[in-house]
C-alpha cells in the first residue's frame, strides 16, 4: 500500500505560478511510476505529466508541455509538479498518482494503483 497527500493548490492569477507536492508513504517510492492527473467540473479525469521510476525520464500533455514540470525526489518520497504560465483552462482538481507496474508505463488514470485526495487549483482571468 502507498499513500499519498497532496498540497500546494490556491488560487492565482493568469500567467503566475505554483508548484504541487505529494507526500508518499508506505512501500518503496522508487518503484513506483508516478503521475499528476487533473478533473475540471463536467470533465473526465485527465493525465497532466509523469516520470517513470527508472531514470525518471519524463512525459507531458501536450496542454502543459513547456510550461510544466514534474521532478521526484526519492530520498524525501516526494513528486512536485511546477507549474508556470497558469491559464484559466488549468483550473481543476489535481491529483498525484502511483502505478506500481514497471513494464506498463502508463499514462491511463484507470491503470493507476494508488491516489491522493486531490489539490484544487483555481487561475482567474
Amino acid at each position: 500500500q502507498v499513500q499519498l497527500v497532496e498540497s500546494g493548490g490556491g488560487l492565482v492569477q493568469a500567467g503566475g505560478s505554483l508548484r504541487l507536492s505529494c507526500a508518499a508513504s508506505g512501500r518503496p517510492f522508487s518503484n513506483y511510476h508516478m503521475g499528476w492527473f487533473r478533473q475540471a467540473p463536467g470533465k473526465e479525469r485527465e493525465f497532466v505529466a509523469v516520470t517513470y521510476s527508472s531514470g525518471g525520464s519524463t512525459y507531458y500533455a501536450d496542454s502543459v508541455k513547456g510550461r510544466f514540470t514534474i521532478s521526484r525526489d526519492n530520498a524525501k518520497n516526494t513528486v512536485y509538479l511546477q507549474m508556470n504560465s497558469l491559464k484559466a483552462e488549468d483550473t481543476a482538481v489535481y491529483y498525484c498518482a502511483a502505478d506500481a507496474d514497471y513494464y506498463r508505463r502508463s499514462r491511463e488514470a484507470y491503470e493507476y494503483d494508488y491516489w491522493g485526495q486531490g489539490t484544487q487549483v483555481t487561475v482567474s482571468s
